[in-house]
């Protein structure tokens, strides 16, 4: 394939009650806020929260996902409230494998956003833009075994539940888990759509 710094994408995808858009320089003291907020709730399956404990810190790694989504290397998005603009948590396309086209959706939202199905739209959103814009062959999903709340998105998103990756996933322990793996392919996604009108 060319290469991807060539594939032309929106900045952000608008939703019911989102924009999941790119993260841009100055996003990092809303990140950092929401991930202070939230340390509790994401800790058990999120390596990367103690990486943030400054406002610098976490400046830094949104200018870095800011690179990294312009050179097509990586997708992160920031989800962010319609009506409010607040921001709302993470989500993106990663594990990127062009050639074969397929990418993995990963989410958090902050604990005050939790269980109110933003997870969700975002996730719908970022599968619509994987298959219609960016010719997926392959976007999946994994997650902690026993992260419930997680596994609940990937089937109400309508995700094909693959099976069980043993000792494929470090907490933020370090301690090694088991993932459940979940998946679509273009043929299931239009049976999705289809149903969807």
């Amino acid at each position: 394939m060319d290469d991807p710094i060539l594939v032309d994408m929106p900045e952000a995808l608008t939703t019911d009650r989102t924009v999941v858009r790119c993260y841009r320089p100055g996003d990092g003291e809303e990140v950092f806020a929401a991930v202070q907020e939230s340390l509790e709730h994401i800790l058990p399956w999120m390596p990367w929260g103690p990486g943030h404990k400054t406002v610098d810190d976490s400046e830094t790694l949104v200018r870095r996902w800011h690179a990294r989504w312009h050179l097509r290397e990586d997708l992160p998005f920031g989800i962010f409230d319609r009506e409010t603009g607040k921001f709302i948590g993470g989500t993106g396309l990663h594990r990127i494998d062009w050639n074969v086209r397929s990418f993995e959706i990963g989410y958090w939202v902050r604990k005050s956003a939790a269980g109110k199905g933003y997870v969700t739209e975002s996730t719908i959103a970022l599968t619509r833009l994987a298959f219609d814009t960016l010719g997926a062959n392959r976007v999946f999903i994994r997650c902690v075994s026993e992260n419930t709340k997680s596994e609940a998105v990937a089937r109400r998103a309508g995700f094909v539940f693959e099976g069980t990756i043993r000792n494929s996933i470090k907490d933020a322990t370090g301690e090694l888990r088991n993932a459940l793996m979940f998946s679509l392919i273009p043929e299931e996604w239009e049976q999705l759509r289809n149903k969807a009108t």
